[in-house]
């Protein structure tokens, strides 16, 4: 388990009876989590003011209750990078904060191949949300592509690009369909040294098209190996998804990129720490590959 223990503006303060308890820099948060299945005996007492909560409707989707006032939205920082957070009508806030551990990776990899090896790294992030993994590459120093199916969320993600002091960096901003860019990109031979994928388990593309993770996560990493460059730096595949398990990652991994490059890979439980306990509560997996 691979634990995101660096936050200074995020804390899980506390976890009980499906829900979690957060702060957000100076706002808290309650919002459900339904692998929270235990209750805690000795609650923290911050449970009881919190600024807002998250309701679940029992017809699908849900509303957040307002207790206290606090801004529309927020910046939080995470060591050199500025977020903008904000509460969102699916109980997300904008970040996964969960997510650090990775970005730390991918940031050290690439300083250490530039400075190593001299090169130009490129990096493309697919899936990319609000951009914490283009942010901490591109503050690393490389060159980043940043796609994501959503208009708002790019759009958010140059917000956070200019709170980070991030506006000048060589990112690309792209709104596309994954797998019909990753197509267009193999026939243009473009190709990358390091690939972050966060792929959600349903959604939609750019014109609709329906995405159920299971049905093409096989096909994606086959056109991801294609555009991998002949010395690739990493691949980071993250998930959200309750069947693929850290050990169905690294097979799966295997048999595609492990198929064209001798690789290692790591797959793992991520994880955020919860104050009040002292224990660790998983965030979803992820498998890095590193290449030999």
């Amino acid at each position: 388990m691979r634990i995101a223990e660096n936050w200074q503006d995020y804390c899980l303060i506390d976890t009980s009876g499906g829900e979690r308890l957060e702060r957000w820099g100076n706002v808290t948060l309650v919002r459900p989590d339904p692998q929270i299945i235990w209750e805690n005996p000795n609650p923290d007492p911050q449970w009881n003011n919190p600024h807002a909560r998250y309701y679940r409707s029992s017809s699908g989707g849900g509303e957040w209750k307002y207790l206290k006032k606090f801004p529309e939205s927020w910046n939080i920082k995470y060591k050199d990078l500025t977020f903008m957070v904000k509460p969102t009508g699916f109980k997300h806030t904008g970040l996964f904060p969960e997510q650090a551990v990775n970005w730390d990776y991918c940031d050290k990899l690439i300083r250490e191949a530039i400075a190593r090896e001299k090169r130009e790294i490129n990096v493309l992030n697919l899936f990319a949300y609000t951009g914490g993994a283009t942010l901490a590459c591109a503050n690393a120093g490389a060159r980043v592509c940043h796609l994501d199916a959503v208009k708002g969320m790019v759009d958010w993600g140059k917000t956070n690009a200019e709170l980070s002091g991030l506006r000048d960096k060589p990112i690309r901003w792209i709104v596309d369909d994954a797998m019909k860019f990753l197509g267009r990109e193999i026939k243009r031979g473009n190709k990358y040294d390091g690939i972050i994928l966060d792929p959600p388990s349903y959604g939609r593309g750019t014109n609709g098209e329906m995405w159920k993770l299971e049905d093409c996560i096989y096909e994606l990493m086959q056109r991801c190996t294609a555009v991998l460059s002949e010395k690739p730096l990493f691949l980071l595949l993250n998930s959200y998804t309750t069947g693929l398990s850290p050990s169905v990652m690294g097979y799966l991994l295997k048999m595609t990129v492990g198929q064209k490059y001798k690789t290692d890979i790591d797959a793992q439980e991520i994880a955020l720490p919860v104050q009040k306990t002292g224990l660790a509560i998983p965030c979803g997996n992820t498998a890095i590959v590193r290449f030999e």
